[in-house]
Formats: structure tokens, sequence, C-alpha cells
């Protein structure tokens, strides 16, 4: 999955790299950027139940989101 072309930083050789663009957000500060991925990443898991009980097994024919990836 890739990161949504706004969030995506140019490197000097012209290849996209996320990492950078996630320090830049936070002025280089690791700490800071890996506490707001985590905050995403557990914003998105209470997303994805609210989903999971909203959605019938018949509109899905069966499958059901997880939140581990394989």
């Amino acid at each position: 999955m890739r990161p949504l072309p706004e969030y995506e930083a140019q490197t000097e050789d012209g290849k996209d790299d996320a990492v950078s663009a996630a320090l830049a957000w936070h002025d280089g500060d690791a700490r800071a950027t890996i506490a707001t991925l985590l905050a995403d990443c557990a914003h998105l898991r209470r997303q994805l139940d609210m989903s999971r009980s909203a959605m019938s097994r018949g509109f899905v024919r069966g499958w059901e989101p997880v939140q581990q990836r394989d």
C-alpha cells in the first residue's frame, strides 16, 4: 500500500520518501513521529472495529476485516 501523494516527500534523486516526510512534519523529532504514527494506528483500529460492527455479513459475502496484517 502506498501513502497518498500529498504525504510523500521527494528526495534529491526524485524518489518518494514517506519516512523523510513524516520526520520533516515533526521537525526531525523521531519520538514525536513514532508517537503520531502509533496514535494514527490506534485510531484506524477503532475505525476498523466500528466498520466491522456496522457491516452485514451478506454485504461482504462472508469476508470480515482483521486487525492483524499477514
